[in-house]
């Protein structure tokens, strides 16, 4: 029963020859054997096209078949089946953590987005979005890259626990226009438009747009408000929420001209911030936008050349409701409002040279201009400035990266980079690998590298008079990682991989509180580490049969206190399951994960939990039709999540059993 409980990535059960092995293995292996050969590759981990079995990194893979059969409406969900990965919702943002790693105050800034290798972290927070404020529809995705351990080397800030990187469908896999509709719990709709094409001239074409609206729920009851002024805890609708996503996609020859836009307003039900409890007006807005300009050529049949320029965009708002009265006076109610802008261009350049005997070398330079990093924070009637701090800075940064073949079966990977910021300095993070192949189906990889995050303008720049103080003075936190994977192949249909891992952080940005003054600032403050292992069975049979399983033990303490870092869970076990009900017509996914007790902020626990998602998912019934119907949290579980430095609450609960279901038709 075990091989039915495994999941798979897209990868199958052998091993795909490495380049330069020798034909004599290749008749080693069996007809059989050699028609099971598919082995997934991965992108951004080397900024190059390579089977993952050969990238030095710890890599899983989402495809698009995953996302279609388990469900998933947001990256944030895709993300939550990974190993050694947890998602935390304060019921308003996704936060993504990662072996052990999910701080207050951090919108995901220690793992670098990408889109197509174009990066998503905004210019201010440095947050990389994952849920419903994602730039991206989830059906646009042809794949998800989890490329765990640091990535500095390659692509500088940001990339310090890992890179998500998310590889877009192609026009030529839509073949026309195509239609898609959702209605899911909580009064939730969704609408999307596709077409994509590849002419005969060489054009290839993808638009597409998307709209969501939720009511979400009617009523949520927190106890930390239950107080007769608060309306005894209950919120009542105001937990809504609208967006709309478009994206466009444009190639010819070596040209590739890419464009998406997202914006969307969420309401705050939790009272966050301390603003006035059950009201509609405390509400967020974030925009993300981008345009990229590729091109790449091939010549001499080994010198690769890749060459982008792109211009981003950024926006927030956020508006707050206060009651400026004194305990015992009428309600003195005041809409306060936070904006940030932010727009940035830039450029990037790479060459790569391919050497006979599987040598390969990598030459490269990013350039960055962030024209707008403006924050300011204001009262609308009466009209009060509390902060305004219109920011801007630059930094550049080069890279050199060497795979060298020792030996057929040996691989030695090595780089560096080096970043200039005008904000804190300069830093070099180097990256090496050893990946060892001692038998077909066997994989060694011993890895050490080095990354860093600098300190982004909200942790630098932002204050108010009431709560907290700006830091100009922050240095770069950094990380030492030290990762030993094996990875097996277990006859046709079944792949093993065990992990080991021992991180190291110093001078870590952390949130505290000046006793001289009692605001909170952001410090380079703590020295953490973390070690953990990680154990994954994955596979895959005839007929549509996939499968995964997974177990992380892992610890990430303190060592300036010795104390375990809040939300940060020992154990995560997940395991997802493919059965074909109909062939080829009709399959059931199966979803099943615990995440294991963490310690809120006051030192509290928040409770273990098991949550199981299921999804029916039918094709084929009817040319061109597809139907899913999905419900989540199966058993109804109250589960939550710790609550930030924000939140009054210690642990912030969840919704119970929901429901979607979806239709797509291909014209």
């Amino acid at each position: 029963m075990l091989g039915m409980l495994v999941a798979a990535t897209g990868a199958s059960a052998a091993e795909a020859p490495r380049p330069g092995q020798t034909a004599t293995r290749l008749t080693e292996l069996s007809l059989d054997e050699l028609m099971q050969i598919e082995v997934p590759t991965v992108y951004g981990a080397s900024k190059r096209e390579q089977k993952v079995t050969d990238a030095p990194s710890s890599v899983t893979i989402i495809t698009a078949d995953d996302v279609k059969k388990y469900g998933y409406r947001t990256l944030g969900d895709i993300l939550q089946s990974v190993r050694g990965l947890q998602i935390s919702n304060d019921r308003n943002y996704y936060y993504l953590g990662i072996r052990g790693f999910s701080r207050p105050g951090d919108y995901n800034g220690r793992v670098l987005v990408l889109v197509d290798g174009h990066r998503i972290n905004d210019n201010v927070y440095d947050s990389g979005f994952i849920g419903t404020e994602f730039i991206l529809d989830v059906d646009l995705i042809s794949r998800v890259e989890v490329i765990r351990g640091p990535g500095s080397s390659l692509y500088g800030n940001n990339a310090f626990f890992g890179v998500i990187n998310v590889v877009t469908k192609k026009g030529r896999e839509f073949g026309g226009p195509e239609i898609s509709g959702v209605v899911a719990s909580f009064d939730s709709y969704k609408g999307r438009w596709t077409y994509g094409q590849q002419f005969k001239n060489g054009v290839e074409l993808l638009l597409s747009g998307s709209w969501h609206d939720s009511a979400g729920p009617r009523r949520l009851y927190f106890t930390d408000y239950d107080a007769p002024e608060t309306n005894y805890g209950i919120a009542q609708g105001t937990d809504d929420q609208d967006f709309q996503n478009a994206f466009a996609n444009v190639s010819y020859r070596d040209f590739n001209l890419q464009g998406a836009f997202v914006s969307r307003e969420k309401g705050i039900p939790t009272g966050a911030y301390e603003t006035v409890f059950n009201s509609s007006s405390n509400r967020t807005v974030d925009e993300r936008g981008y345009v990229s300009l590729k091109y790449e050529h091939t010549f001499f049949d080994q010198l690769d050349v890749m060459g982008r320029a792109y211009y981003d965009h950024y926006l927030y708002d956020g508006d707050y409701l206060y009651d400026y009265a004194e305990p015992g006076d009428p309600p003195d109610l005041v809409l306060n409002q936070d904006e940030t802008r932010g727009d940035w261009v830039g450029g990037a350049f790479q060459v790569r040279e391919r050497l006979e005997g599987g040598h390969t070398f990598t030459l490269g330079a990013e350039y960055r201009e962030d024209l707008r990093q403006d924050q300011r924070n204001f009262d609308r009637q009466p009209y009060d400035l509390l902060f305004d701090h219109a920011g801007h800075s630059r930094n550049w940064g080069v890279y050199l990266q060497a795979e060298v073949a020792l030996l057929t079966n040996l691989t030695l990977n090595a780089g560096a980079r080096y970043d200039e910021y005008d904000t804190f300095g300069d830093t070099a993070n180097p990256r090496v690998g050893v990946i060892y192949h001692p038998w077909p189906k066997t994989g060694v990889k011993f890895l050490y590298g080095s990354a860093f995050r600098g300190p982004n303008a909200y942790e630098l720049y932002y204050q108010d008079l009431s709560t907290a103080k700006a830091n100009p003075n922050l240095g770069p936190e950094t990380i030492n990682t030290y990762e030993l994977i094996f990875e097996q192949h277990l006859g046709n249909h079944l792949r093993a991989t065990a992990t080991g891992f021992y991180y190291e952080i110093d001078d870590l940005i952390s949130q505290t509180t000046d006793p001289a003054d009692d605001l909170v600032v952001f410090e380079n403050l703590d020295k953490t580490d973390a070690k953990g292992v990680e154990l994954e069975l994955e596979g895959q049979w005839a007929g549509g049969w996939r499968g995964r399983v997974s177990y992380t033990l892992q610890e990430a303490r303190n060592l300036e206190t010795d104390e375990l870092l809040s939300n940060s869970p020992r154990q995560l076990f997940k395991a997802n399951l493919t059965a074909p009900l109909v062939a080829d017509k009709l399959f059931l996914g199966l979803e099943i994960s615990n995440t294991g007790r963490r310690e809120t902020l006051t030192g509290n626990l928040a409770p273990a939990y098991w949550v199981a998602n299921a999804t029916l998912f039918s094709q084929n019934v009817v040319k061109g039709l597809e139907v899913s119907a999905s419900v989540y949290n199966v058993f109804d579980q109250r589960y939550g999540h710790p609550g930030g430095t924000e939140h009054r609450q210690d642990v912030i609960w969840q919704d119970g059993r929901t429901f979607r279901v979806k239709l797509t038709y291909k014209f």
